[in-house]
């Protein structure tokens, strides 16, 4: 896996290396979209989306693999991920890394999936004046039990030695972002996590989309996000599972220039 640049930032106590890439830097005056991958997720998970995307919408992207992941710093042995993980991700690691990169000057897109997804709804609620508009993809806005469902099984996949070797592919460390996750959201304490209250705060235009496939989440993760927030954009794919990227990239980027156009 062809590494990226490293950002250095503090977080945890600590000092860690962020693995990004920047996309059509070329492109200075261009509107700037930063990408937040999945739980498993990484820069090279993207594979050449990302690309596809900025291309489409004559934007810059910033990708990056967050601490833990892909190339970037991983996860200390000790380090256990609790139910705020996603939002130090949004509140601290996020900002750090704009500032670091002297991206905070300019409004910004933000287009997350799943785990990114809520990130990025947690970001776009607390930086109301920086963020410019939010795509999510599969989002989780609270916890389902088919959400758990599907993470037990993927737990024995890993275990089981296939899905660990797939993932050697696209992080250091696999057991780092695995385990991080996977024990963070099975964690009794995490069944009460809930983000609704926030994503309510949000003030920019916001699509959401969910494939009706979607192994590890309902249609009821939109409708609760239009219940609290009704300016909501809501794309709703069949014949999609849980990466719309990647099941249903065509829909999916028209319906992200389309935001951006009218936003």
């Amino acid at each position: 896996m062809a590494a990226g640049l490293f950002a250095e930032l503090e977080f945890d106590g600590r000092t860690v290396q962020v693995e990004y890439r920047l996309l059509n830097a070329e492109r200075s005056d261009a509107q700037l979209i930063v990408f937040l991958h999945e739980g498993l997720g990484s820069i090279a998970l993207w594979r050449d989306f990302p690309q596809a995307l900025c291309d489409a919408a004559g934007a810059r992207g910033l990708v990056y693999s967050r601490p833990g992941y892909g190339n970037s710093t991983p996860r200390a042995a000790h380090e256990k991920w609790q139910p705020d993980y996603l939002h130090r991700q949004a509140d601290e690691v996020l900002p750090r890394l704009l500032r670091t990169l002297r991206f905070g000057d300019r409004p910004y897109w933000l287009f997350g999936h799943s785990d990114g997804a809520s990130i990025a709804l947690l970001h776009a609620a607390s930086h109301a004046q920086s963020v410019a508009g939010a795509i999510v993809l599969a989002p989780h806005v609270f916890v389902e039990q088919v959400s758990l469902d599907g993470i037990v099984r993927t737990v024995e996949s890993y275990e089981d030695g296939a899905l660990k070797a797939n993932l050697a592919r696209y992080h250091l460390e696999p057991d780092s972002p695995f385990y991080g996750w996977s024990e963070a959201w099975l964690s009794p304490a995490f069944r009460d996590w809930n983000i609704e209250a926030e994503t309510a705060c949000i003030r920019c235009p916001l699509l959401a989309i969910q494939g009706e496939d979607d192994e590890y989440g309902t249609m009821e993760q939109l409708d609760r996000i239009a219940a609290v927030l009704p300016s909501a954009r809501l794309l709703k794919l069949a014949g999609c599972g849980h990466i719309p990227q990647r099941d249903k990239p065509d829909e999916v980027i028209a319906a992200t220039v389309e935001l951006m156009k009218c936003g």
